[in-house]
This record gives C-alpha cells, structure tokens and sequence, in this order.
C-alpha cells in the first residue's frame, strides 16, 4: 500500500552482522513481490513506476537477477522506501514495535473517499497483512488479483458495504464479517450515505 516507512520501536536496536549478497537478494525477491501485492500492481505497473523493465522486475521476484544499486534505488523510491527498508532483514527490529495513531509514514493511501491506515509493521517473513479502511461516501477500494490462494477478512466497524469477489458481491452492515477471494480482481464499495470503517485482513499463501 504506498508511503510505507521504518515504524517507531519501544526499545533499541541491536547491531546484526552483515548479511551476504545473495541474502540480499533473496530477501529483496520476497520483499518486492509482497510489497506490489500489497498495492495491487502489476509488473506493468511496477515498471512504469519505477523504469526497470518488467523482464528484470520479474527476474528480481523470481530470485535470478542480482540488480545494480541503481535498480534497486529505483524500485525502492517507486514503494517510497528507502534501500534500507526495502532490503531490511527479519529480526533487524526489536520484538515489541508500536504503530502510533497519528504516525502517517503508515498512511497507505489517503485520498478524500479512501483512507487506508496500515496496523502491521511490513516484514519479509509475515504472511498476514492487517489494515484499517475509511470510505466516505461514494468512495471504494478496487485491487487487480493479488497471488494464487490469497484471502481477504474483512469486519464492518460502522456503515455498510459491497464486497465483491470476481463474479460475487455481499453487502455487509456494522458488525458483520467477510471472508473471499483476493486472487482475482476484488473491490469493497461503500454502499451507505455515511462513511464505513472497516478492518481488513489479507492472507497471503
């Protein structure tokens, strides 16, 4: 989701030795395919963003290419990372990492209809990925097909929405949960006259 930075931590950073090239790498593959996942980009789109052809990205993703830190300063300042946080590895952080209200470096997207606030740290090794979503009135949140086997939850805080799933579609009021697919091209609408809340999480496989 976009503008994604280092998350304040309660305690100290510890000194980690340094990691090989090829450690690099393979945690650069992991991280730029969960981050476009994220967004809902496709290597298409990822390339426009960043100017690295979509050969290379998809080479990067499959672990077969070892970019130039010019590709990789690139594809960082396409997520609005820097190299650090785009390469950082598992662990680097302290156990205990707090994500405050007000911190809007976790603003994933914020426009007047569309507000999502990310509620969990981004790491490489995470498979669960959990956010809040504000649609005001007439707004949605429309994303292409993420990987094969991934899964949203979705729970109404307030309001009322249509969650459509491919061909599917369920209208859901405060309170009432939803699970779906995500590998196909899905979108949450706010179908009420006030703006929705929602809580969404997405289960990556």
């Amino acid at each position: 989701m976009v503008n994604a930075k280092k998350p304040a931590t309660a305690m100290k950073k510890s000194v980690k030795p340094s990691r090989s090239p090829a450690a690099v790498a393979a945690q650069l593959s992991v991280r730029v395919k969960r981050l476009r996942a994220q967004r809902g980009w496709s290597l298409e789109t990822l390339s426009q963003r960043c100017g690295v052809s979509r050969a290379m990205l998809s080479q990067i993703e499959r672990g077969q290419a070892n970019p130039t830190l010019a590709v990789t300063m690139a594809i960082a300042h396409a997520f609005e990372l820097s190299i650090g946080e785009l390469v950082q590895s598992p662990g680097s952080a302290s156990s205990m990492e707090v994500i405050r209200a007000a911190d809007r470096a976790f603003h994933f997207r914020s426009e007047r209809n569309c507000r999502v606030r990310t509620l969990s740290p981004l790491h490489l090794e995470k498979d669960v990925e959990f956010y809040e979503v504000r649609l005001g009135r007439g707004g949605a949140l429309r994303s292409e097909a993420h990987y094969t086997g991934t899964r949203e939850f979705l729970t109404v805080q307030s309001g009322r929405v249509r969650v459509e799933s491919g061909e599917d579609a369920e209208v859901l009021a405060a309170g009432d949960s939803v699970t779906y697919r995500a590998d196909v091209a899905h979108a949450i609408v706010n179908a009420g006259e006030g703006e929705a809340v929602m809580f969404l999480v997405d289960i990556y496989h």
